[in-house]
């Protein structure tokens, strides 16, 4: 229970901390700094600071009541720091926020001294920032400020931050081939009927099933006429879809705040290694070893208010049921959150798969209400729901390595390689089919003294998907497994060495399929222009399953192929890598919206480049510029069809050597 308690914590910490990265500094203490050269490596670095009125400042640690104090951290590891001399007006008082314990607090101007040394090369840039907490007397805050400070000019004018190309003008491209906008719908659209998949998933799990029947027996009975019982198991449908849409909501406060915000939760490394532990956790549970529920006082409550009145007693009969049904449907909503918010769409792919969810299982209720003769016909509780549940807990246990996967690509762990993740999934799809012939029993399990017809057919296609994914650990030309192509990770993310020449792994391990490519912005344009061959933007992620998809079933195609490779320049941009750039390469940067963001990963600059030129933030996303940075066509995304998309890069490169 702890640990669910945990998820939800975390969870809602990323997201706080995802919206506070682009809030706008504390105005309580308003700070200056400078820099003073002391010798070669050596710098002293002073701040003064002016701390509003009425306000205090904690200035020394307090282990007793959790002060941190004043704490200033380097971005970079080359800097070593002395001590901090603090020159302020303290006074000593009775602090009412901690039970009127004395404390020496600062107020009025401040300034901070501290020499540092850089163990080496000097960063032509210093960044840094300060942490400390200051009180009112009434409010007690913990605030941090990010300070930069300029330490060779001359080093930082070369150094290219260009992220607003003036001359990409996505409205008004030289010709009108390619559309962006068809690919969003049909996203939101797929997503739905996945979302409405997973919900009649759950449906037939344990913890809902068994529910059917008695709720809908319940609003029949219990209504003062037929019409009104239907009516009322209509209104509880209704909620129950109302209610899970409801959950995706703040996701579109968070994306208002910053377009890249959803991708960087779904792709926060913390946040997919959680995820990876908690479906493992999910796949055990689901195995039967032990039984997750919400804590007990949060559905009696929602229970006890039931009653109240009408509508309103219908509405927490739906969230009754929405939580105690959480030990089923829990996972697979962790299935449909992780998978929604890193697609096009951004917080509307979450809601549409939301509401799909919530649709699926809100349907049985209304439509047996409406037919009750129709609950005759459904098979009787009993063994064959635990079944399903432990299916879905190897399910479970697949999903949770694609969680791992994104984070160790995203961080370039190289520990999840394609071949491993693939070898991994074999062995569950084994025990899976071991599990469905009857080799393999959990604790809840039924003696099954003949297999069903439906059993031994389940088993047969698990067996044929997992004899289809052993070709994948190898280094051969069926390696490339169409079928489930943006799960594994890419081709050249491999434990081979690339040590033959075949057509799924190549020499140039750091573009995909050997292409000419870059993976920087001005590197490329260099190149482009050094050939004269127009730039193929490619805005791409680690994690994106869709641009794994494109690349391995619609680059590969020899047409598409050979025209990419011959014909243009592909820079290859990674929205989600989250290795830090150079501290001489990290740059604060002023948005459109006139939001400063710190640029500090290769995966901020790509990701802010795509949000300030193309007013877009979906991977995978394609345009095609020429040498004057001007764009050629609309910019397309996810286009399975390879002859949409080959005519597509022809368009565009005849509006290159169109005179």
């Amino acid at each position: 229970m702890r640990l669910l308690k945990s998820l939800f914590v975390f969870i809602f910490s990323v997201i706080l901390f995802a919206k506070n990265s682009y809030a706008q500094d504390s105005l309580n203490i308003k700070w200056e700094n400078a820099a003073k050269k002391i010798s070669e490596k050596e710098y002293e670095i002073k701040l003064k600071g002016v701390i509003r009125n009425n306000w205090y400042l904690y200035t020394t640690k307090d282990d007793v009541d959790g002060l941190l104090g004043m704490v200033i951290t380097y971005n970079d590891s080359s800097v070593a720091a002395g001590p901090l001399k603090i020159n302020a007006k303290y006074t000593a008082i009775e602090d009412p926020i901690f039970d009127k314990h004395k404390k020496n607090i600062a107020t009025g101007d401040i300034e901070i001294i501290q020499t540092i040394t850089f163990t080496k090369n000097v960063l032509p840039v210093l960044r840094f920032k300060m942490n400390y907490e200051v009180s009112d007397k009434e409010q007690f805050l913990q605030e941090e400020q990010k300070q930069t400070i300029t330490l060779d000019k001359t080093v930082v004018a070369l150094t290219p931050n260009r992220i607003l190309i003036s001359s990409i003008d996505v409205k008004h491209p030289v010709t009108e081939c390619g559309n962006a906008d068809t690919t969003e719908s049909k996203g939101l659209a797929t997503v739905f009927w996945l979302g409405f998949l997973g919900g009649f998933v759950a449906l037939i799990l344990p913890c809902l099933f068994p529910m059917i029947p008695l709720t809908v027996s319940f609003f029949t009975k219990k209504s003062t006429s037929k019409k009104a019982g239907i009516r009322n198991a209509f209104l509880y449908g209704f909620f129950i879809f109302l209610i899970y849409v409801l959950i995706s909501l703040p996701f579109h406060f968070l994306e208002k705040i910053s377009p890249e915000i959803l991708n960087n939760i779904s792709t926060n490394v913390y946040l997919n290694v959680f995820f990876f532990a908690i479906f493992v956790f999910f796949a055990i549970s689901f195995f039967g070893y032990f039984e997750i529920t919400l804590p007990s006082g949060l559905s009696s409550k929602a229970d006890s208010k039931s009653g109240v009145g009408n509508i309103a007693g219908i509405f927490f009969m739906a969230l009754t049921l929405a939580l105690v049904s959480f030990s089923c449907t829990g996972p697979i909503l962790g299935s449909l959150l992780a998978g929604s918010l890193s697609g096009t769409g951004g917080a509307m792919r979450l809601t549409f798969g939301m509401g799909g969810f919530g649709l699926a299982l809100a349907l049985p209720f209304a439509l047996f209400a409406l037919f009750p003769n129709w609950l005759n016909s459904l098979p009787k509780s009993g063994g064959w729901l635990n079944s399903v549940k432990v299916v879905l807990g190897f399910v479970e246990l697949a999903l949770a390595f694609k969680f791992f996967s994104n984070a160790d690509q995203v961080m370039h762990w190289n520990i999840l390689k394609r071949e491993v993740f693939i070898g991994l999934w074999v062995i569950i799809g084994a025990a899976l089919t071991l599990y469905l012939f009857g080799k393999i029993k959990f604790p809840h399990d039924s003696p099954i003294k003949k297999l069903s017809a439906g059993r031994i057919s389940i088993g047969l296609i698990v067996l044929a998907f997992t004899l289809y994914l052993i070709p994948g650990v190898t280094n051969t030309k069926w390696a490339n497994l169409s079928l489930i192509s943006g799960f594994p990770p890419p081709l050249n993310y491999s434990i081979y060495k690339n040590e033959t020449t075949n057509t799924t792994h190549f020499k140039n391990t750091d573009c995909v399929l050997g292409l000419n490519c870059s993976h920087d912005y001005e590197e490329g344009l260099q190149m482009a222009c050094e050939e004269n061959k127009p730039i193929l933007l490619d805005f791409t992620g680690y994690a994106c399953v869709n641009c794994r998809r494109m690349e391995e079933n619609v680059w590969s195609q020899p047409d598409v192929y050979k025209l990419m490779k011959e014909k243009f320049i592909v820079i290859s941009l990674y929205v989600d890598d989250k290795k830090e750039l150079p501290a001489a390469k990290q740059f604060t940067y002023k948005t459109k919206n006139g939001i400063d963001k710190d640029i500090v990963t290769v995966g901020d600059k790509w990701a802010t480049f795509q949000t300030e030129n193309f007013a877009k933030n979906a991977q995978p996303m394609y345009a095609i510029l020429n040498t004057n940075e001007v764009l050629l066509s609309h910019p397309v995304e996810y286009t399975k069809d390879p002859k949409v998309y080959l005519a597509w890069l022809q368009c565009g490169l005849d509006a290159f050597y169109k005179k």
